[in-house]
């Protein structure tokens, strides 16, 4: 089995045993066919996961926070609800690890 499809299982055993069946925010860049960016924004947004979309400037054209029931939700969604649609060339996905102002309400950090 080549190196990196062995490291891709690795990281993916990984964070599937850290982040078991704990609800996990993700922030998600999307780069896109330009042409269709709007189309795109509309479509990331009905999906009921998601809590916000933004069609943004530089090198990703959209960014969206969502939450799931898990890291294997996360995963499914990715690969099999966003990638798919039409005109989406790369995703990238960033799970937030600590949140300190969400929804304009800064957490308490017990510092």
């Amino acid at each position: 089995m080549p190196f990196a499809m062995v490291a891709t299982e690795d990281i993916e055993a990984d964070l599937e045993k850290y982040y078991g069946e704990e609800q996990v925010t993700a922030v998600i860049a999307l780069k896109v066919d330009t042409k269709e960016a709007d189309r795109i924004a509309v479509r990331v947004s009905e999906f009921p996961t998601m809590l916000d979309v933004f069609l943004v400037t530089g090198d990703t054209d959209i960014i969206a926070k969502a939450r799931f029931a898990n890291y294997k939700e996360l995963k499914t969604f990715v690969l099999q609800s966003l990638m798919p649609i039409r005109g989406v060339k790369d995703a990238k996905t960033l799970m937030v690890v600590t949140a300190y102002k969400e929804g304009g309400v800064a957490k308490e950090t017990g510092s």
